[in-house]
């Protein structure tokens, strides 16, 4: 699996990203600048790490969405490349327009950073294919906009549709309907808050998270 890792200022997931990609795939991932026009050639997937691109400036990722390499990384997902955008990765896929709904403050107006219990609601995606379906899972979330809004009809769309890979068991945010994780339209785009790059290994306290990078490694394979 050919991967590379999209790097802004402020990004502060973006080597976990790279250990869990590689760990995964055995192959190392490129690190890309934001400045940078264009992706490496014969790339498998883009991802998009946590952080706080820009210092959240503005709005979270509404910035680092209009980063030169954003064109390319929007080109590939349009193309049927996979995609994958963690935290502050999930923002900048909503705001260049690559997944619908938005994300706002959490409703308790603070940072939240815990270990959350969080359900596989599909196991139909690249991403969650070695997962089963209500699955529980734990995963670090540290975020202060994660509170994922999306209005009755959308949510019904992605309800149909099978689009929704992830819910909070306890809703740390008020996302609506739990979400923690959608999936686009092709279902070769993911956005989610939980960090799964961040416990993918014993000594980091567990490897829930090395199943997501080892079900898309796989299934990018055998694609």
């Amino acid at each position: 699996m050919r991967s590379a890792v999209i790097v802004f200022p402020g990004s502060n997931c973006d080597r976990d990203m790279a250990v869990a990609l590689e760990r995964a795939s055995g192959v190392k991932a490129q690190m890309v600048w934001h400045k940078d026009a264009s992706l490496p050639d014969g790339l498998d997937v883009v991802t998009i790490p946590g952080g706080f691109s820009f210092g959240d400036y503005l709005r979270c990722g509404a910035i680092a969405a209009r980063s030169p390499i954003m064109r390319s990384v929007i080109e590939f997902a349009n193309k049927g490349g996979h995609v994958l955008g963690v935290c502050n990765g999930f923002q900048i896929l909503i705001e260049a327009g690559l997944l619908p709904g938005a994300l706002m403050r959490n409703s308790g107006l603070k940072f939240v950073c815990k270990d959350a219990e969080i359900k596989v609601k599909t196991a139909n995606s690249p991403f969650t294919n070695a997962y089963t379906k209500d699955e529980t899972l734990t995963y670090p979330i540290a975020h202060h906009d994660g509170n994922y809004v999306a209005d009755a009809a959308l949510v019904e769309r992605l309800r149909g549709d099978d689009r929704i890979a992830f819910t909070y068991t306890d809703n740390p945010n008020g996302s609506t309907d739990n979400i923690a994780g959608i999936l686009s339209e092709n279902r070769r785009v993911l956005g989610m808050m939980p960090h799964p790059e961040r416990l993918n290994d014993p000594e980091l306290g567990g490897t829930d998270g090395n199943k997501m990078f080892l079900s898309l490694s796989e299934a990018l394979v055998s694609a």
